[in-house]
C-alpha cells in the first residue's frame, strides 16, 4: 500500500529526510531475505534488512499507460547473503520482490510500498549482477494462447501429454565426471541417444535436489544442457527420464500416444502458404 501514516507524510514533507529504501525477496522456497540502502540493519515486521551496501536502485518509473514499469537493482546480488551457486541453480529466479520506503530515524511511522514484482532477467554487467525488477505490467506484455507448429507444444509427461514418466526413468550413479557439465555411468546399457532432451535430476552430492535437461547421451556418457553450479562427483546418484524430439512419429512408434499429440504435422508451412504458380510453367 502507498498510504502513508500522518507523521510519516509530515516527515516527508520537510525539507531534510532521513528515508531509507528496503527491498524484501521472498523466493519460491519461502526464504525470505532483506536489504536496505541505510547504513545500520533495519527490522521491520518481523524482516532484519541488512545494510551490506551490496545495491543501489534506479529511479523507479510509474506510467498511466499500458506500458512496463520497471526497477533495475543493481548489485543486489552481489550481497554476500546470495551465493553464486544459489544464483546459477535458479534459487532466485522469478522470486518476489517488495519495495518499500521506510524512516530510518524512526521506524514507528511504518513504510510506504513503492513497487510489487518479482526478479526478471538477471544480468552480470561490469563484475556486478543487475536485476530486473518487473511489475504488474509486465504480464500484459506477454504473449499467451495456444500455438501451432508441426511439433508437440505439450511438456513431456504433463496432464495434456498425459504420458506416465515413471515408467521412462531409470536411477543411476556417476561413475567419472569429465566437468560439471559432462559424466559417465557405466552401468548404463541403454541404446544412443534414448535419453537426449530427457531431464536428470541429482539425487545426492553436492547438486542434490537441482535438474538440468539432457543435450546428448552416448556411449555411457551424459552431456548436460548447462554446467551443473556444483561439481559432479563419483558416486552421485540421479534419476533421468528419456527424451522426447516433439515429433509426431516419435510420439507414434515409441510413446503409442499419438492420440495425445499436441502439434499439426499435417499443417501447411508458410512455404506452402506463400507459393505461387510459375507463370513459365
Amino acid at each position: 500500500m502507498k498510504t502513508l501514516s500522518p507523521a510519516f507524510q509530515a516527515h516527508l514533507s520537510k525539507e531534510l529526510s532521513t528515508t531509507a529504501t528496503l527491498v524484501k525477496i521472498t523466493r519460491k522456497d519461502s526464504v525470505v531475505l532483506g536489504f536496505t540502502t541505510a547504513d545500520k540493519d533495519l527490522t521491520v515486521s518481523g524482516v532484519t534488512y541488512k545494510a551490506d551496501g551490496a545495491f543501489q536502485a534506479s529511479a523507479i518509473q510509474n506510467r498511466a499507460a499500458l506500458s512496463t514499469d520497471n526497477l533495475d537493482i543493481i548489485g543486489l546480488l552481489d550481497s554476500a547473503s546470495i551465493s553464486n551457486a544459489d544464483l546459477r541453480a535458479g534459487l532466485y529466479d522469478h522470486a518476489r520482490i517488495d519495495v518499500y520506503l521506510c524512516n530510518w530515524a524512526d521506524l514507528t511511522q511504518g513504510v510506504m510500498q513503492l513497487r510489487r514484482g518479482w526478479l526478471g532477467e538477471v544480468k552480470l554487467i561490469g563484475g556486478k549482477y543487475q536485476a530486473e525488477l518487473r511489475g504488474l505490467l509486465d504480464l500484459l506484455q506477454r504473449p499467451f494462447g495456444k500455438t501451432y507448429s508441426p511439433e508437440c507444444r505439450y511438456g513431456f509427461g504433463d496432464t495434456s501429454c498425459k504420458i506416465n514418466l515413471a515408467g521412462f526413468t531409470v536411477i543411476g550413479t556417476a561413475s567419472s565426471a569429465v566437468d560439471a557439465s559432462q559424466f559417465t555411468d557405466a552401468a548404463r546399457s541403454e541404446a544412443n541417444n534414448v535419453f537426449n532432451y530427457g531431464l536428470l535430476t541429482w539425487l545426492s552430492g553436492a547438486n542434490a535436489g537441482l535438474s538440468m535437461e539432457v543435450k546428448s547421451f552416448a556411449s555411457k556418457q551424459f552431456v548436460l544442457w548447462l554446467p551443473m553450479p556444483n561439481t559432479i562427483a563419483v558416486g552421485d546418484s540421479y534419476s533421468v527420464y528419456r527424451g522426447c524430439d516433439k515429433r509426431f512419429a516419435t510420439c507414434q512408434s515409441v510413446f503409442n500416444n499419438a492420440v495425445n499429440f499436441g502439434g499439426f504435422p499435417h499443417l501447411p508451412g508458410v512455404d506452402r502458404a506463400l507459393n505461387y504458380p510459375d507463370a513459365r510453367s
